[in-house]
C-alpha cells in the first residue's frame, strides 16, 4: 500500500478532540473528488469518492446527507458493516469552496466515549477514508487558497496558546495582520525592483555617459529604505512575540528557609513544594507553569544556596551529598534563567551569603539576566529604611504567607521580562502599543525576515559605494523572494511537508 502523502485529495478523517471520556467528541472528514459543488449540487450525488457521499454509506439517512446544502446539520446514526447502530450523531456539512479545506467536508459530532469514537473511525476507514496526516486539513486549506502560510502557522499557534495574550497575537496573524504587513512591504520592494530593471533596460538610450549606470543609482531608494525600516520593526518584535508564546523561565533562589518554597506554592496556588523549618528540605528543583500578567512563566523552586556562592566548588559547610547535588542543579538552572527571583529572609535580615550571591549573580554567562530581590516575611519584618549600598536594586517587600506585595511582584516580573524582550510597554502593561500589529510567530518567519533585511541592507550599502545596479538588483529580488516564502507564494514540497508535519492530527 502506498504511503499517504501531503498533496493528495484522498478522503481523510481524523479525531479532532482529545481521545477520552467526555460529553462530546468531533471527527472531521474532508476530500475526495468533487465537481465544483456549491451545496446540494447534483453533480456530487453520483461521485462515490466525495467525502460527504462516502460518509452517507454509513449514515442512517444517506439521501438527505448526499443532498444536504453547505452549512447545514443533519441528525442521524452512524451504522456498522452489518447495519447496526454505532452512535447517534449530528453531521455538519460544508460544501466546496466554502469550507475550511476548500473541499467538500463533514464534521461528525458524536458522544465522547473512547469506544464510540474508535468504532466510528473504524467505520469511516471501512467506508473508504484514510487517517489524516498531521496538519493535513490545514495543508489542504493552504493548497486550495483558503489560507496563506502565516495564517496556516497561526492555526497551530492558536491551538498551543497558553495565555490570553498568546491567543490574541495568534488571532491577529490568523486574521491576516502579518500577511498584510508583509504584502505591503513586498509591494514596496517590487516597485524598487521594477524601477531598477527599467533603468537597466533603457539606461543606454537615456544617458550619454557610459559611467552613468555605474554610479550606484538605486531608483525609488526611499521605498527600499521604508521597507528596511518596517522589516526592522518586525524583526525587533520577535523577542516580544516569543515571550508571549514560549514564555520565560523564572528561578526562585536564596538561602535555605528564606521562604522560596512558600513563595512557589503561593504563586502556584497549591502545595507542590514541601515547606519545613529544616534547612535543606528542598533537594532538587521543582518546576510548574503559571501565568503572570498574561505571560506564560515556568516557575522553578530551587534548593537553598549556602556557603557555595563563590562558584569555585568549595562547599565545606554542606556535607549532605544529596543536598550538594540539589545545590549544583540549582546553580545550573540559574545559568539558564530568564529572570531570577532572589528571596531574602526578612526575619534574619541580609546575611553575608546573600551579599555574596548578589555580588556574583551577574558575572556568569554572557547575557544580563533580570534580577528581582524579594524581602520575604514582610508581614513580620518591614523592609529596612537603610539598605546596603551594594545591593543591585531595591528589594520588593512580600509575604509568601499572607500574599502581601504579591501583586507588585507580578507586575515587576512582567515589566522586567517585557523590558528584556524589547517591548515598549510600560512595566506590567502587556498590551501592545499597536493593537493591530503582529510580529513573526515562528522561527521560520523570523529567519526569512532576517534574510530579507540582510539583502536590503547590502543593496543599500552597495548603492552607497557606487556599485553597478545589475549587482544591486538581484539583492532586492532575493528580499522579495524571502517575503514570498513567508506567505507561501514561494515554496517547495519539502518545506511544506516539514512544516505541516509538526501540526496536531485533526488540524
Amino acid at each position: 500500500m502506498d504511503k499517504p502523502a501531503y498533496g493528495s485529495n484522498d478522503p481523510i478523517a481524523a479525531i479532532a478532540t482529545p481521545l477520552g471520556e467526555s460529553a462530546l467528541a468531533l471527527i472531521r472528514t474532508s476530500g475526495g473528488s468533487f465537481a465544483g459543488s456549491t451545496g446540494g449540487n447534483c453533480n456530487t450525488a453520483n461521485n462515490d469518492s466525495n467525502s460527504v457521499n462516502l460518509l452517507a454509506k454509513i449514515f442512517s439517512k444517506p439521501k438527505r446527507l448526499k443532498e444536504a446544502a453547505g452549512n447545514t446539520i443533519i441528525h442521524g446514526w452512524i451504522l456498522g458493516s452489518q447495519g447496526e447502530k454505532i452512535d447517534e450523531v449530528l453531521v455538519s456539512v460544508y460544501r466546496a469552496p466554502k469550507s475550511y479545506t476548500g473541499e467538500d467536508s463533514a464534521d461528525i459530532s458524536c458522544h465522547g466515549g473512547i469506544a464510540v469514537v474508535k468504532a466510528i473511525m473504524a467505520a469511516l476507514k471501512q467506508a473508504g477514508f484514510r487517517e489524516a496526516l498531521p496538519g493535513e486539513f490545514t495543508f489542504r486549506a493552504f493548497m486550495n487558497g483558503k489560507l496563506d502560510l502565516t495564517r496556516s502557522e497561526s492555526v497551530m499557534e492558536l491551538v498551543s496558546a497558553k495565555t490570553g495574550k498568546a491567543r490574541e497575537q495568534a488571532i491577529r496573524r490568523l486574521t491576516g495582520a502579518l500577511e498584510k504587513e508583509l504584502s505591503e512591504i513586498k509591494a514596496l520592494l517590487v516597485r524598487v525592483l521594477v524601477g531598477a530593471e527599467i533603468y537597466l533596460d533603457y539606461s543606454e538610450d537615456e544617458f550619454n555617459s557610459p559611467d552613468e549606470e555605474a554610479k550606484g543609482l538605486l531608483p525609488d531608494r526611499p521605498l527600499a529604505e521604508e521597507a528596511l525600516a518596517r522589516l526592522s520593526r518586525l524583526a525587533d518584535s520577535w523577542r516580544r512575540e516569543r515571550l508571549y508564546t514560549e514564555g520565560a523561565l523564572a528561578v526562585i533562589a536564596g538561602r535555605p528557609n528564606a521562604g522560596k518554597s512558600s513563595l512557589f506554592n503561593f504563586l502556584l496556588k497549591e502545595d507542590r513544594s514541601i515547606v519545613t523549618d529544616i534547612p535543606g528540605t528542598t533537594r532538587d528543583w521543582i518546576e510548574a507553569l503559571i501565568s503572570i500578567e498574561d505571560i506564560p512563566v515556568r516557575l522553578a523552586d530551587t534548593a537553598g544556596l549556602r556557603d557555595i556562592i563563590d562558584r569555585n566548588g568549595q562547599k565545606a559547610a554542606v556535607t549532605d551529598k544529596v543536598e550538594l547535588i540539589g545545590i549544583a542543579r540549582s546553580q545550573e538552572l540559574l545559568s539558564r534563567a530568564d529572570i531570577v527571583l532572589y528571596v531574602i529572609d526578612g526575619a534574619a535580615g541580609i546575611t553575608e551569603e546573600d551579599r555574596e550571591f548578589l555580588r556574583h549573580c551577574d558575572k556568569d554567562g554572557n547575557k544580563p539576566v533580570p534580577l528581582l530581590i524579594l524581602w520575604n516575611k514582610a508581614d513580620v519584618s518591614d523592609l529596612p529604611h537603610f539598605l546596603p549600598a551594594e545591593l543591585p536594586g531595591v528589594p520588593i517587600g512580600i509575604s509568601a504567607k499572607t500574599g502581601k506585595g504579591i501583586p507588585e511582584l507580578s507586575r515587576a516580573i512582567a515589566g522586567a521580562l517585557e523590558k528584556a524582550s524589547g517591548s515598549n510597554n510600560s512595566p506590567g502593561d502587556t498590551v501592545s502599543a499597536d493593537q493591530n500589529s503582529a510580529g513573526p510567530g515562528t522561527l521560520r518567519q523570523k529567519e526569512l525576515i532576517d534574510n530579507a533585511l540582510a539583502s536590503i541592507r547590502e543593496a543599500l550599502d552597495l548603492a552607497d559605494t557606487t556599485e553597478p545596479l545589475d549587482i544591486i538588483a538581484p539583492l532586492i529580488k532575493n528580499a522579495v523572494d524571502s517575503l514570498g516564502e513567508i506567505t507561501g507564494e514561494v515554496s517547495t514540497a519539502e518545506l511544506l511537508d516539514l512544516m505541516f508535519s509538526r501540526f496536531c492530527v485533526g488540524k
